[in-house]
């Protein structure tokens, strides 16, 4: 099946971007890196010098030097939206003419992960949220060589935190009160006016929760599927250069976690009239969003009918704190008019001899 590419829209002119922290990782041909750290990786030894230009993608021109909450020129002019062939040039004017990109961070797969079995660009299907194009790129972490034909998944809820597939158990909060939970000011029916049973255990926490969460659980923990929605999940396959195309809106928010997309790479497999089988998974991860773009985007209906407390960046007990390696997202979008639409792009470098499914994380 041909992989479906393309340009997509995204807001023009953009006049505002945020750009993960780490900056690309500069090898050179002279110095090799130990032999411990190939051994880690358990890839052969290659150079990186006559892959710079297939290694820039659009996760991180080396052009680029506006950090998180900062506005730059020469960061709108080489930013993750540029085209390929401008992310080349922009490696080609980099002083050292060698770029490569550390292995993305590996995270837990999650509890609400669906095999992919929608092979599409646009996910949205009906969910109503800030419009965004989500750019990626895949390429071998070593020899930095673009990664064809890998299949790439991600899935994530919608503003209000509902994963399809789980909407009965994945909470969310869009103004209306979680059954089961009386108005104020109404007591509820059965409360107990009598003594706790003397064996009642002594260290039980004050106002402990009896039910189950609301909430999605922050970790693993597989748990079958409750319906058959499928929005906002997908899977493309990488094109020769590596690169995939996502149409979907902006992810809102539940109990516990910050603002996140899972993804997963897949290699090795191929496309049958039941989808993706075969091969292995190589990297599975989650992509972030910096603070600015949440609390801009949290001002803009649905998400600005959320009644679930957000859990930041830095007080998510997931993200690694490591910028682009950790999966944190280059977004661009007009100051003001987030409304309008955003482009998130990273660049995932990935290990394609290494298996991991993040069900052991």
């Amino acid at each position: 099946m041909t992989p479906q590419q393309s340009n997509g829209p995204e807001p023009s002119q953009p006049e505002f971007q945020l750009q993960s922290q780490v900056q690309p990782q500069v090898q050179s041909q002279s110095q090799p890196r130990p032999q411990a750290q190939r051994d880690m990786t358990r890839r052969r030894a290659v150079m990186a010098g006559g892959a710079a230009v297939a290694a820039v993608g659009l996760g991180a021109a080396v052009a680029t030097t506006a950090s998180a909450g900062e506005t730059s020129a020469s960061a709108v002019s080489a930013t993750s939206s540029a085209t390929p062939s401008a992310a080349a040039s922009a490696a080609a004017s980099s002083p050292s003419g060698e770029v490569c990109y550390r292995l993305t961070s590996e995270t837990t797969e999650g509890p609400y992960y669906i095999d992919a079995d929608k092979i599409r660009k646009d996910i949205t299907e009906d969910r109503e949220g800030i419009p965004m194009t989500l750019r990626l790129k895949v390429i071998d972490s070593e020899s930095c060589k673009p990664l064809a034909k890998a299949a790439v998944d991600i899935w994530h809820c919608d503003a209000l935190g509902i994963y399809s597939g789980y909407e009965s158990s994945s909470g969310g909060g869009g103004g209306i009160p979680p059954t089961g939970i009386p108005p104020t000011g109404i007591p509820p029916t059965g409360t107990p006016t009598g003594t706790p049973p003397t064996d009642a255990p002594t260290d039980a926490p004050t106002g402990a929760p009896t039910g189950a969460p609301t909430g999605a659980p922050p970790g693993g923990g597989h748990q079958e599927p409750t319906d058959d929605e499928r929005y906002l999940r997908g899977t493309q396959f990488t094109d020769r250069h590596g690169f995939v195309e996502f149409t979907t809106v902006f992810p809102g928010w539940y109990r516990g976690r910050c603002v996140h997309i899972h993804t997963k790479v897949h290699v090795g497999g191929k496309l049958t009239d039941a989808g993706y089988e075969g091969g292995h998974t190589c990297h599975t991860g989650q992509l972030f969003f910096a603070e600015e773009a949440v609390l801009a985007a949290a001002e803009v209906a649905p998400y600005n009918t959320s009644t679930t407390e957000r859990t930041t960046l830095d007080e998510d007990g997931i993200y690694p704190g490591n910028g682009a390696q950790g999966g944190l997202l280059n977004l661009t979008y007009r100051k003001g008019r987030i409304g309008k639409g955003v482009v998130g792009s990273l660049t995932l470098g990935v290990d394609p001899d290494a298996t991991h499914d993040g069900t052991d994380l």
